[in-house]
């Protein structure tokens, strides 16, 4: 548990919910005390005998109107919460959302956008812990949709598999400046014989290629399966990638024979 956390005497329990779209934040603006006129999550204290993830369904319903599709837990972040003259020790357990359409607004709040993590001006100290962490989440997602064209032209991108992506593995990323122009995911496979871990969607930007991009998204991977106590790193990679193959047996991986099967679940 965060150190942060274990500090607090019978802190009272909040639930947060993230929904993130085209890179930007969702947040709405507080109507009532506290911080009222301020920036905030969707969320809020849970009812007795709820449990968080009860607690995310009706938080969304009442203040958003709608549903959630898919959610993921991001972790918890301590806080306070000033009520009358008394400050209360809050933990709130966060989620990253995918949502239904069609906003409709409660009277806890008066207004809702979509902002940018660096701009926003949120209420409350647990959430400016959690909106650092989210922060650090942000990948340009058009550019992640291009990038991912040239690897497979026929995926389709979800936004939220994007950064779920992040939350069961690592995504590294090189960037030219502030484009972003190459990642690589590595996420943990356990098995019953050891901890491996395995690299999927490896790509660089067309336009990058023969400068090394690749090797440092590689080590970078590989930098932390080591520091994840990974055993061994598997990755497949089309044969027709010469450039590709060539980079991964230089850095000592090895070509194992065998028969790759799939099968496809629709």
């Amino acid at each position: 548990m965060n150190c942060e956390i274990c500090k607090f005497k019978n802190p009272k329990m909040t639930i947060t919910a993230i929904t993130i779209k085209n890179g930007k934040i969702l947040v709405l603006k507080r109507s009532r005390f506290p911080e009222k006129g301020k920036w905030d999550f969707p969320g809020g204290f849970l009812n007795q005998k709820e449990i968080p993830e009860q607690a995310l369904a009706r938080e969304i319903k009442e203040e958003l109107g709608t549903d959630i599709k898919q959610y993921l837990p991001l972790g918890f972040f301590a806080g306070t919460y000033k009520w009358n003259k008394d400050i209360l020790p809050i933990v709130t357990s966060a989620y990253l959302v995918r949502l239904g359409e069609n906003f409709k607004l409660d009277k806890e709040n008066s207004d809702w956008k979509w902002a940018e993590p660096g701009s926003i001006k949120i209420a409350f100290d647990s959430n400016k812990r959690l909106l650092k962490k989210v922060n650090g989440m942000i990948i340009d997602f058009q550019k992640a949709c291009e990038l991912t064209g040239q690897l497979d032209s026929t995926a389709n991108i979800n936004e939220f598999n994007l950064y779920a992506a992040q939350l069961n593995g690592y995504v590294s990323r090189q960037y030219d400046k502030k484009k972003l122009i190459g990642m690589g995911w590595i996420f943990p496979r356990q098995t019953m014989l050891r901890n491996q871990a395995v690299i999927e969607d490896m790509i660089v930007d067309n336009n990058q290629r023969g400068k090394s991009y690749g090797k440092a998204i590689v080590l970078d991977l590989i930098r932390w399966a080591k520091n994840n106590n990974v055993e061994m790193i598997e990755l497949t990679s089309n044969p027709k990638r010469i450039a590709a193959n060539e980079l991964y047996k230089k850095v000592g991986f090895v070509l194992h024979p065998t028969n790759h099967y799939l099968m496809k679940i629709t």
